[in-house]
């Protein structure tokens, strides 16, 4: 029997914390009972706040703590779990100094640590995360490298595993992380029995179908923000480094430092996303030739572009329609 310890805190996400407690409670359980066998639990769940008080969490539900992090007078845990953070996160980080401090201790124990969506950012603060590979929400992953530089984030998985550290991206991939733990822990006919009966797409992978490109805005560079601008107009023309750089003022070297630094990514990164991120939209919203659309965008090439396509969204822009279009 494995001790899974979720971290609960005024403002988290109800759905993160409960979620997951119920897949790992009815690990091997529920598959059982619907085959008329005899139920064989592999975990303990134990919910822990700051001092053992209820924890109300940012829908107004208010959670019953199974005891306090700080103390030990409960099991100690195979798994420690940070739930989504669902008020706004630098208000989260001010207020759970003790938290951050408490979690800092854990990087000598032998728990596994885990984070969903912007619960990374409390295992960040905490400096769990440097220098290794984690993921949060992508709408808030600028952000997140503004403030952790040194955490290689990777916006577009849905779950990392490091070391013994695991995190996993948008709201609901908890749902992709306890599978996951579950196969670590239980194994895998279990984790396959689990996403079977909670009929969950257990081969789900990558964030990035979901992804918006305004999360690239998330930075104060004046200059960026209005090459931006002039590129959301453009980006259907051939635009090249050096006519961007007499766009902004700048040196072609000084233009790739800037634009790196504020979004992340290189000018012509960002001109392929805000191609793709057309092509995205009139799938979505529109029934026009595919060929038509992509032909929109300037390029002549199809299947080049579909390629390019896979690559941000992991899925072809046919099979993009199929599950986005209205």
């Amino acid at each position: 029997m494995h001790t899974v310890s979720i971290i609960g805190f005024d403002g988290a996400l109800a759905s993160a914390i409960t979620g997951i407690i119920d897949l790992f409670r009815l690990a091997g359980v529920t598959w059982a009972r619907i085959h008329g066998e005899e139920p064989e639990p592999m975990f303990r769940t134990q919910l822990l706040t700051q001092a053992g008080a209820p924890c109300r969490c940012i829908n107004g539900i208010t959670l019953l703590a199974d005891g306090s992090w700080n103390g030990d007078e409960l099991p100690a845990a195979d798994i420690i779990i940070v739930p989504t953070i669902g008020a706004p996160i630098a208000d989260i980080l001010a207020r759970n100094t003790g938290l951050v401090h408490w979690l800092s201790r854990q990087d000598a124990s032998p728990s596994l640590l885990a984070s969903n969506c912007t619960g990374a950012f409390l295992l960040a603060e905490a400096g769990l995360l440097d220098g290794k590979e984690a993921t949060t929400h992508w709408g808030f992953s600028n952000q997140f490298r503004q403030r952790y530089p040194e955490v290689i984030c990777r916006p577009e998985k849905l779950v990392t595993v490091d070391g013994d550290i695991a995190c996993a991206g948008g709201g609901m991939a908890w749902w992709d992380l306890g599978v996951y733990l579950v196969e670590r822990y239980a194994g895998p006919e279990v984790s396959r029995q689990l996403a079977k009966a909670f009929v969950i797409d257990a081969g789900r992978t990558s964030q990035a179908p979901y992804s918006a490109l305004q999360a690239k805005r998330y930075h104060s560079d004046s200059m960026v923000l209005k090459l931006q601008d002039w590129l959301d107009t453009n980006f259907a023309h051939t635009v090249s480094l050096a006519e961007l750089a007499r766009e902004a003022g700048l040196s072609e070297r000084s233009l790739l430092r800037r634009f790196k630094a504020a979004t992340g990514d290189t000018p012509n990164t960002y001109l392929q996303l805000l191609r793709v991120e057309h092509v995205r939209h009139h799938l979505e919203t529109s029934r026009r030739y595919i060929d038509e659309i992509i032909n929109g965008v300037g390029y002549e090439d199809v299947s080049s572009f579909s390629r390019l396509f896979r690559k941000h969204t992991g899925l072809a822009p046919g099979a993009y329609r199929s599950r986005f279009g209205r």
